[in-house]
């Protein structure tokens, strides 16, 4: 971050911003990359791209973050809520057909916890019905997707465009923080527009024009390069973090498989086969909302922070009227049911397994 500092340019589009962006698109083989100050943002810049007018309607999961709806609902969009998979708190896919009607324009599949959704089936839907594909990949950063021909993608690098996070809660951060990833080739340069205000300034900087102006709407979309500096040191340890992550992870897993999932006392992630693990998040269903609840307090009560997650979009304070379409049984079930538990680089060993015994204790009678 001194180095940043000491470039003497610390706005928007430096010398760190241009290196975590060759990053990206050479480690994970993204199209064009562009930082930017929040998952949030990548999403606003996305419905922008694809030119979301009132009344339009895009398909997203009801068990998501406000950012994937609030993107497109301030472009004027009627949000069409999908259900969750039974296995997995993921969009399912299966559904989504039966949701296209003659306004849609987009899906935005959520990769929950870093698990991929089916692109192929997702993709196979866009190119019939002529649908744009974004990717909410917040929690995906180093998650993989294999597709029926065998190939290993990385998430983010297969539909028309794709968010990231590296929110302080993800596996790299930077505090706030995120990137829009443009594999579609026609995007490209609006993008970068977009991305600096609706000005072509970057392109005057590359000495491509000999003047800037306002030539489309835009906003104030790029980060400090002194964000992009933390974040780039954070790029420089990945593979140690995603080490430790996975380590963590796993023996969580293992704990837990031994114990609680044999007894049927709780359901443990499921990993589907064309998916990998970015060891983003270790959860735990419980059989009930009470049981949850008294899950937590029991933590909390020991010292340990575990949370609930999402709480399903659809029957928000803010859509519930809005909505009109049918029950969605799946991500109300992981809205009352799924436990977040910790982890992150810093947790030792040993709090890792005060947590688990904890948890195997809370259960043991139930």
């Amino acid at each position: 971050m001194y180095d940043a500092v000491y470039t003497g340019k610390i706005s928007g589009n430096g010398k760190y911003t241009q290196k975590c962006q060759i990053f990206f698109k050479e480690k994970f083989g993204f199209g064009k990359c562009l930082l930017t100050t929040s998952c949030t943002d990548a999403l606003e810049m996305a419905a922008i791209l694809i030119d979301i007018q009132p009344g339009d309607e895009v398909i997203i999961p009801s068990y998501t973050f406000v950012s994937t709806a609030n993107a497109f609902v301030l472009r004027g969009a009627k949000i069409i809520f999908a259900d969750s998979r039974q296995d997995h708190p993921g969009i399912d896919e299966d559904s989504l057909e039966a949701l296209i009607t003659g306004r849609t324009r987009a899906i935005v599949p959520v990769h929950y916890a870093g698990i991929a959704c089916d692109m192929d089936a997702i993709m196979k839907l866009a190119l019939k019905y002529k649908l744009y594909v974004i990717e909410d990949a917040a929690q995906a950063i180093d998650s993989y997707y294999i597709g029926k021909d065998g190939i290993k993608r990385a998430i983010g690098t297969i539909g028309h465009l794709a968010a990231f996070s590296f929110h302080e809660t993800k596996n790299i951060i930077s505090g706030e923080g995120g990137m829009l990833a443009i594999n579609d080739p026609q995007f490209e340069d609006r993008a970068e527009i977009i991305w600096e205000k609706g000005t072509n300034r970057s392109a005057f900087y590359r000495g491509e024009v000999n003047k800037y102006g306002w030539v489309d709407v835009g906003s104030s979309f790029l980060p400090s390069d002194i964000i992009a500096a933390f974040l780039y040191a954070q790029l420089e340890n990945l593979e140690d973090i995603q080490s430790k992550r996975s380590k963590l992870w796993k023996r969580y897993d293992n704990s837990f498989k031994t114990s609680l999932g044999k007894q049927n006392k709780v359901k443990l992630p499921v990993l589907p086969e064309y998916a990998t693990n970015n060891a983003h998040m270790y959860y735990l269903i419980c059989s009930d909302k009470k049981d949850r609840e008294e899950l937590i307090t029991y933590l909390t009560d020991n010292g340990i922070l575990a949370v609930f997650h999402y709480l399903s979009l659809h029957k928000s304070p803010f859509y519930f009227e809005k909505y009109n379409g049918s029950e969605l049984i799946n991500s109300d079930y992981y809205s009352d049911r799924l436990v977040r538990l910790p982890l992150f680089y810093e947790l030792s060993d040993v709090d890792q397994s005060k947590i688990m015994e904890l948890i195997i204790e809370f259960f043991k009678n139930r």
